[in-house]
């Protein structure tokens, strides 16, 4: 947590807000949030003056597409390559971007804060707004990805991401070929990163409900039906749960502080114990690779 629903959320959020904004600096609070450059005042050095042309989604990694601030704005690119630079990051369990006015009252797990000011409002402190990102477990990371750099190059988690769920390459043949003869349940291939981007504990343990698959079937033993079901199944919970705002459970917020609301409409997840939404019988948890696996022992068998 968050996935991809909330990743995408957060994307979504952060389009509406943040761009075309000139970034006038900003504060770093705890240095190992920042995994490059190592040099702080590198990463300001990369970062202020400069504004973002747009968010893009990776999986659940955030890239903000960097430009100079004084020039036109230029063209949206998804090649990962750019004249000014990158600024990536990476939520991991506990992260949150907020959008806040830059008066408010620091959180005390606030671990970077980005200035910005928009054409109307540069020298008026009391309009200056601020992207905080906030991080109780301090796993979440941020990047800066110099000019005409590969991003992959600085941020190497992308080079392992298999396809998005809502992409083309994404298709019925390449889930079946990528299931077949394997000897892993399938709830842990599903969250695997290299087979699909974006895809986490939550939404696998849903996409298995509607599709009718107990999560500790190994792969190889999927019937075609099985895996034809569970296609559509993956992309719909995915886009079910981000037309809900995402989920939250502990501590997801979108950009503006909101919860998600797609926990109240769960098939499985964090249900243990409460009635199948289906059959009536009581929602069943164990540890499947150190996750917790959620599902109903009637409707999944």
């Amino acid at each position: 947590m968050p996935e991809l629903p909330e990743v995408e959320i957060v994307k979504r959020g952060l389009n509406q807000l943040t761009l075309d904004q000139k970034i006038l600096g900003g504060e770093v609070l705890l240095e190992r949030t920042v995994a490059y450059p190592v040099s702080m005042s590198d990463f300001w050095g990369g970062v202020e003056e400069m504004a973002i042309a747009q968010w893009h989604r990776r999986g659940k990694y955030l890239l903000g597409q960097l430009y100079k601030w004084e020039t036109q704005t230029p063209d949206i690119t998804q090649t990962y390559q750019n004249e000014y630079g990158w600024l990536g990051v990476h939520l991991r369990m506990t992260g949150q971007l907020l959008w806040v006015n830059s008066d408010e009252t620091l959180h005390k797990h606030t671990r970077v804060r980005l200035f910005f000011s928009s054409k109307d409002a540069l020298g008026d402190r009391s309009k200056t707004k601020e992207l905080r990102f906030v991080d109780q477990r301090t796993f979440g990371q941020m990047w800066w990805v110099p000019p005409k750099t590969e991003i992959s190059q600085i941020i190497t988690g992308l080079k392992q991401l298999g396809p998005e769920p809502f992409s083309p390459e994404f298709s019925l043949e390449y889930l079946t070929k990528k299931l077949q003869k394997r000897h892993k349940p399938i709830k842990t291939a599903l969250l695997d990163q290299t087979n699909i981007a974006g895809l986490g504990n939550i939404y696998a343990d849903e996409a298995l409900f509607l599709s009718g698959i107990k999560p500790t079937t190994l792969c190889k033993d999927l019937t075609e039906t099985q895996i034809e079901q569970l296609h559509p199944a993956i992309i719909k919970v995915l886009q079910t749960s981000i037309e809900a705002g995402g989920t939250t459970f502990s501590n997801f917020l979108n950009v503006k502080g909101v919860n998600g609301n797609y926990g109240g409409v769960a098939w499985v997840y964090n249900r243990v114990g409460q009635p199948c939404r289906i059959c009536d019988t009581s929602i069943e948890k164990i540890k499947l690779a150190g996750r917790s696996t959620h599902f109903c022992p009637q409707c999944q068998s």
